[in-house]
């Protein structure tokens, strides 16, 4: 199975049709269609429904499809890293990361790493914790911003010195709005949207308690998406609070105080790039700084 033929296989996957997906590619159809035919042959299974006007993916075709786009990022990066310049340092390193208050930090180390090395580059992926700890298991990321707990027998981290507060975005024409902070009667009975973090939901059961009679409209993983969702439906959208605004919502924090830690995580026994393992531990040395002043 080459690369180039995964490729082929994609643009088709993407364009539905093979014509068009002939012409992106600056190949003839027929060549096209040999090609896809070779590669069904070869997986022992059809790839496409071929209709009239249009095609559309089989239930094997699409696990291909995720598979061949993990399988052409990992290539893409392999030869990032391997392209260096043994003078410079230079490279590209692939970073996930949540949506949390600690994020300015981790922009702050790599704002301070480029003037060191301007060469490097770095790629960002946004997304929850699951999908951060899925590609990094899957060599698609380098290092990963997620938040505790994690399974340290799996990775080498180290804690962020910013704490990540929990509380509710409220519609700024509610009561609760104008409170210091939230107490959990105060939002009892109340709608409410809440994290897909199972972790968190815990925590926040347990500070909710009980009898909190709560309906839960809906969960999320990215907190501007949930806040949406919120304002539409005059929920109470919980969350921690970052360096933004959402037109019509305020953030109030929990009382009794709810507070969770980031960490910087990479896998334990990884060969590296050098430009990442270089960054590693410029990560290391920046945050030791931080904690010791």
């Amino acid at each position: 199975m080459e690369l180039r033929v995964l490729n082929y296989f994609l643009v088709i996957a993407n364009e539905k049709n093979f014509t068009k997906a002939s012409q992106l590619l600056h190949i003839t159809q027929p060549t096209l269609s040999r090609q896809i035919a070779q590669l069904e042959k070869e997986l022992g299974t059809k790839l496409f429904i071929r209709n009239n006007h249009n095609i559309s993916l089989t239930e094997d075709g699409l696990i291909l499809k995720r598979r061949a786009q993990e399988i052409l990022s990992l290539a893409d990066k392999t030869v990032k890293e391997l392209s260096y310049n043994e003078k410079e340092l230079e490279g590209v390193i692939n970073i996930g990361c949540g949506e949390f208050l600690s994020s300015k930090i981790l922009g702050d180390i790599i704002a301070e790493f480029r003037k060191k090395y301007p060469l490097v580059q770095f790629d960002l992926h946004s997304g929850n914790g699951y999908s951060v700890f899925d590609r990094i298991e899957s060599g698609l990321l380098d290092i990963g911003l997620v938040q505790t707990p994690i399974d340290i027998d799996k990775y080498n981290y180290v804690t962020m010195p910013v704490k990540e507060l929990w509380g509710v975005y409220i519609c700024e024409e509610c009561e609760l709005a104008n409170k210091e902070f939230v107490e959990p009667k105060d939002l009892k009975n109340l709608p409410m949207i809440v994290s897909m973090n199972k972790f968190m939901q815990q925590k926040v059961n347990s500070w909710l308690g009980k009898s909190s009679g709560n309906m839960i409209v809906g969960k999320g993983n990215l907190i501007y998406n949930q806040a949406m969702m919120g304002k539409s439906t005059e929920s109470c959208v919980v969350g921690i609070e970052l360096n933004c605004k959402y037109d019509g919502l305020k953030f109030v924090p929990f009382s009794p105080k709810i507070e969770s830690e980031t960490v910087l995580i990479w896998k334990k026994d990884c060969i590296f790039s050098t430009a990442t393992s270089t960054f590693i531990e410029f990560i290391e040395q920046y945050l030791k700084g931080i904690t010791n002043n």
